[in-house]
């Protein structure tokens, strides 16, 4: 199984199905292709359909899209927990995880995710609070119904989802809500983020488009 990701400092998008991965003990190939202006970038539609990462390519079977991805992996791997096994929770994971995938677009256009940036608040604009309301309440519920430490208890496609963000609020200073707290300890109290986060952080590219 190999899995096609972009910088790892900035590619939000690839970080869901890697970290997922990770966490749920899957054995996959990484191929990074990085994503700036480089004259040896390799063109993204030589292994993806859309031209863009990530792109999951398994014996032949290709799967492009983040949540695409990580529905593959769960009917892949039924007995691994990628979806709550609670039908209702079941149900509510992916509500959320479809609204992070189709909504949020002022925080995704204003605060790129950057494993790098130094932490410093940003001057943003309504929408994005209005995200980040949206955001706290969203993990407050989902932390109290389910007792935590992750969204639904144990670590799922829905966390996997909002991974990025949890990055995006703290290096912006953009809450100071206690379930962000909490769960922000609890995302990056897990090896694969400090292994994602740290191979962002040794990457030397820089590319301005993602930085704010």
């Amino acid at each position: 199984m190999k899995l096609y990701i972009g910088n790892q400092k900035y590619s939000s998008w690839s970080f869901r199905p890697w970290i997922a991965l990770k966490v749920k003990d899957v054995a996959f190939k990484q191929e990074l292709r990085r994503f700036d202006d480089h004259p040896a970038r390799v063109d993204f539609k030589t292994f993806s359909p859309t031209g863009k990462v990530p792109m999951l390519d398994n014996d032949g079977v290709k799967v492009w899209e983040s949540l695409a991805i990580l529905e593959y992996l769960a009917d892949l791997f039924p007995d691994k927990g990628f979806w709550p096994g609670d039908i209702a929770q079941r149900a509510r994971a992916r509500a959320v995880s479809a609204e992070m995938l189709g909504g949020f677009n002022s925080l995704r256009n204003e605060c790129p995710m950057n494993m790098a940036r130094k932490h410093g608040p940003l001057d943003v604009s309504d929408g994005v609070r209005s995200d980040v309301a949206r955001i706290e309440q969203i993990w407050s519920e989902c932390l109290e119904k389910s007792g935590g430490p992750f969204l639904f208890g144990d670590f799922c496609n829905a966390d996997a989802m909002y991974a990025p963000v949890v990055n995006r609020l703290e290096i912006y200073q953009l809450s100071g809500h206690a379930a962000v707290k909490t769960y922000t300890a609890a995302m990056q109290g897990l090896p694969a983020w400090q292994e994602w986060d740290a191979a962002g952080r040794a990457e030397p590219w820089i590319y301005p488009p993602d930085e704010a």
